[in-house]
């Protein structure tokens, strides 16, 4: 869920005049840094190497080798 705070700061970030997709791609960026903090506080965290791992399973699973 997002805040009326983040909304109204999001706005005042934008110049005067704004295409109504600016703002929603703002908050929506927003929103996903918002869900991926609480998601490291919890420590739902993969290492770089765990996730260099399991992109080589998906090459080797789909026949490509490491390039």
């Amino acid at each position: 869920m997002i805040s009326k705070d983040l909304v109204y700061t999001s706005l005042l970030e934008l110049p005067d005049e704004f295409e109504l997709d600016e703002l929603i791609e703002r908050l929506i960026f927003m929103e996903k840094i918002k869900v991926g903090l609480a998601q490291v506080g919890e420590g739902k965290v993969k290492t770089h190497n765990e996730v260099k791992q399991m992109v080589e399973s998906w090459r080797k699973q789909r026949g490509r080798s490491k390039q």
